[in-house]
């Protein structure tokens, strides 16, 4: 729910393309071996860089992502469900964010103890009609309004080193917004395969259509949101909305549901990931108390990193830097390259390498410009207060 200029839109269409690449790539190598079906990215990750590598690789990325996801929708959650109770009750506008973020977290402690995903179906495409809708209501309510009676275009009055810090941390903001990567394998899992219909065939033509509708719903927001508000614009184009008050409320209340759903999609492969070890390496015992005890630490220990940096844009640009350009840019085209090994200079061979470059340069700047801006913003917050 970001505004952008001419630079900006170039960016989203840029990074809307690339990783539409990838996820192609991802799922054309979900049953790259005739017979086998890696269900998880660190299952294709051991197959592409060996049983001891593979791991090592993917497993530690998809983490960050997975926990980079939760955290934000902590912070996500919380923010909307204290504006859309300030708009409906003016008298609880008092509250501070910390105790909205705890609120939504409290929801995500019930939730987690659902079995897996398949469980979750109701949650989740609850969670898709709720994102269509707010943004929608997001760009329409923008284009409404018209600009702000003192709104601006210019480039922020700032400092050189300033500047580019901002452009490094918009760059992971917007490889944040395409985050499906990690998960798309273990979405795939659940599609039915066979020779005849082999399950890439549905799983293709249905991101297609979410990444279709993803543009049509978010870049309109991007686009009217910076013509409304100009340079001036809340990270969450929410936030600066405030008539018709009761659409408004409706839509902070859908960012609410879409991220419940949202947050378990990401932390049930993390659920399974921690209770396998727990089991397997540590030998306890599987069953409901694992599951409560090992989930509500997962749960507990987002929560706390949410309410200690709830700062939404600085950890939208590190944890899209640091965590999904690697996913979604440039390590499933390191994994095409090892096994697939197209021939060296071939259109495959250098579209690849194109994304890998271009992927690393993101991956070091986005990183650095989100985790400056965290510490600079740190240092004026009061933390808990």
């Amino acid at each position: 729910m970001h505004a952008c200029r001419g630079p900006g839109a170039l960016a989203l269409v840029v990074s809307w393309c690339i990783t539409l690449y990838t996820l192609w790539l991802m799922i054309q190598l979900h049953e790259c071996v005739p017979g086998t079906r890696f269900d998880r990215y660190r299952d294709l990750g051991r197959y592409a860089f060996g049983p001891r590598l593979g791991p090592w690789i993917v497993v530690p990325q998809q983490l960050i992502v997975q926990v980079g996801c939760d955290t934000v929708y902590m912070v996500t959650g919380g923010q909307c469900l204290g504006k859309f109770v300030e708009i409906i009750l003016p008298a609880s506008s008092g509250l501070h964010q910390s105790y909205w973020i705890c609120i939504f977290g409290s929801i995500q402690f019930f939730l987690s103890q659902m079995p897996d995903l398949n469980s979750m179906a109701g949650v989740s495409l609850a969670a898709a009609v709720m994102s269509l809708s707010y943004s929608t209501i997001s760009w329409a309510t923008c284009l409404a309004r018209g600009p702000a009676s003192d709104v601006s275009y210019a480039l922020k009055a700032t400092t050189p080193p300033d500047s580019a810090f901002r452009v490094f941390n918009a760059l992971g903001q917007v490889a944040f917004a395409y985050a499906g990567h990690g998960v798309v394998l273990e979405i795939q899992a659940t599609i039915p395969s066979t020779p005849t219909k082999p399950s890439r065939v549905p799983m293709w033509k249905g991101t297609v259509a979410a990444y279709l509708i993803t543009a049509l719903c978010y870049f309109p927001v991007a686009v009217v949101g910076y013509w409304t508000f100009g340079r001036d614009v809340d990270d969450n184009v929410l936030m600066a909305l405030q008539r018709p008050r009761w659409l408004i409320a409706a839509a902070n209340l859908m960012v609410v549901i879409h991220v419940i759903g949202s947050y378990q999609v990401y932390a049930m492969p993390v659920f399974d990931s921690i209770e396998t070890i727990l089991v397997t390496k540590l030998k306890f015992t599987p069953g409901i108390t694992l599951r409560l005890i090992a989930r509500s630490a997962y749960v507990a220990f987002t929560l706390v990193v949410g309410v200690t940096f709830p700062f939404f844009a600085d950890l939208l640009g590190f944890f899209g830097g640091f965590g999904f350009t690697p996913t979604s840019y440039f390590l499933p085209c390191v994994i095409w390259l090892a096994i697939k090994k197209p021939k060296r200079f071939s259109l495959s061979w250098l579209v690849n390498w194109g994304c890998i470059i271009l992927g690393v340069i993101i991956m070091v700047v986005s990183t650095v410009g989100g985790l400056r801006n965290i510490i600079k913003d740190s240092s004026t917050y009061r933390f808990y207060s």
